[in-house]
């Protein structure tokens, strides 16, 4: 069992930045590709950006690449996702996510473990 705990959100305005923090406990850490995904009220889950277990591979969805940096610590146990330029269209919970493989996954339904999420509003 893992437990992922989302830290960070908060309100800030447009070009704004934001770190977003996971912290995780239960098992081995390092054994884990992790993933941050987002939701907006009435919207589907989507992709947001993934991390290898030993942070050598990362991905992110189009819309916030050049903007958006997923990085690890592997000694804290914890994920982070530096957002800029913040847009009001990056408004959402954002979650965090853990699985134990080292695929890297860009969809929700691979994931085994997933944090109460943390809410991130951007104003225009």
């Amino acid at each position: 069992q893992v437990q992922l705990v989302e830290s960070g959100g908060g309100l800030v305005q447009a070009g704004g930045s934001l770190r977003l923090s996971c912290a995780a406990s239960g098992r081995t850490f390092n054994n884990y590709a992790m993933g941050w995904f987002r939701q907006a009220p009435g919207k589907e889950r989507e992709f947001v950006a993934a991390i290898s277990w030993s942070g050598g591979i990362t991905y992110y969805a189009d819309s916030v690449k050049g903007r958006f940096t997923i990085s690890r610590d592997n000694a804290k146990n914890t994920v982070y996702l530096q957002m800029n330029s913040l847009k009001p269209e990056d408004t959402a919970v954002y979650y965090c996510a853990a699985v134990n493989t080292i695929v890297v996954l860009t969809t929700p339904i691979g994931y085994k473990y997933w944090g109460q999420g943390t809410q991130v509003t951007v104003s225009s």
